[in-house]
């Protein structure tokens, strides 16, 4: 299949490439590199464009026989401050994909949402049956996309598979793609960067959650198993099977002081951390139940934490030697 990867120069969106193209499908990356890389789309048709440009996806989705969709903007700190960006590029870039597609009779989207949907679950694991109540503008503006793809299934025969994410994390094992994010907020690369020496101290946010040892529980996905889920999410629209939502995640929970060692025994030198308050909105634990992504498309995340915290500083150390950073 010819599949169009909008943010295909972005981070998962590089990961998902690689992984159709070892799958044998052809792909076109799409991307405005607003925060992709040209460099992460290497050896890839790139077409440079942008989710609202009507034009532009019109000159390019006649050659595709699906889609899958990255190209979102996801701090949700930003979120929170600038809502209009987010519902700008999410929610209006997201509609004007999906009408060229509609229009070019492209009728099958792969969907990179998130747990976010869900805001503050009751109860761990996340199971995708409870209500999507997402608590910031970020979390909103994909389950407003989510609603979006319902309906048009509904009346179209628009057929999408919407993957919610934990936090994806980790790097490619050749070293060649990998997080690259200016600025960057995630935790492992944070926590590379204090161990190498190279980023400030790392803020812990917190110590006193209900969690064994205070601090925040997260399921860190690695960015090839959810680049997997995706092609296995991509086989199962094309043989002709229901639409669908799930988690893509590995149903194992690791706290922020769990990472934090994992980074350690890693690199071998220590994290210099500084312990703060908690954020507001930062529950105490966010964990998958990915037994619906595993029963329906026979996936399953095969890494642990400590591949994903190697990869991460195998690419952060190779990206140092060739100046990407």
């Amino acid at each position: 299949m010819v599949v169009l990867v909008i943010g295909g120069a972005g981070y998962i969106g590089c990961h998902a490439a690689r992984a159709l193209k070892r799958a044998g499908h052809e792909v076109i990356v799409f991307d405005n590199l607003s925060t992709g890389h040209e460099l992460l789309a290497t050896g890839f048709e790139l077409v440079q464009g942008d989710v609202l440009d009507g034009l532009a996806l019109a000159r390019v989705l006649p050659r595709a026989n699906a889609i899958m969709h990255f190209a979102a903007h996801a701090y949700v700190g930003e979120s929170v401050t600038n809502p209009r960006k987010y519902f700008r590029n999410n929610v209006e870039g997201g509609l004007s994909l999906l009408n060229a597609a509609l229009d070019a009779k492209v009728n099958k989207i792969i969907f990179s949402s998130t747990c976010a949907v869900y805001g503050e679950p009751a109860k761990i694991p996340i199971e995708e049956n409870i209500p999507r109540q997402p608590v910031n503008p970020y979390g909103v503006s994909k389950l407003f996309f989510e609603n979006a793809l319902e309906a048009y299934d509904r009346a179209y025969g628009f057929r999408f598979a919407s993957l919610r994410y934990f936090n994806a994390a980790g790097a490619d094992e050749s070293g060649e793609i990998g997080e690259w994010h200016d600025p960057e907020t995630h935790l492992i690369p944070l926590a590379l960067l204090a161990a190498e020496g190279t980023g400030p101290e790392l803020q812990v946010f917190g110590s006193d959650y209900p969690t064994p040892d205070g601090t925040c529980i997260r399921d860190y996905i690695h960015v090839n198993d959810l680049a997997s889920a995706h092609v296995k999410a991509l086989e199962h629209l094309a043989a002709g099977k229901e639409s669908f939502a799930a988690n893509v995640g590995t149903g194992r929970g690791y706290s922020v002081q769990e990472v934090i060692s994992a980074v350690e025994e890693v690199t071998g030198k220590r994290v210099p951390r500084k312990v703060g308050p908690r954020r507001a909105g930062d529950p105490p634990s966010l964990v998958a139940n990915p037994a619906k992504a595993q029963a329906l498309l026979h996936w399953k995340a095969t890494r642990g934490l400590r591949d994903v915290v190697a990869t991460a500083w195998n690419w952060m150390q190779r990206s140092r030697e060739v100046s990407l950073r």
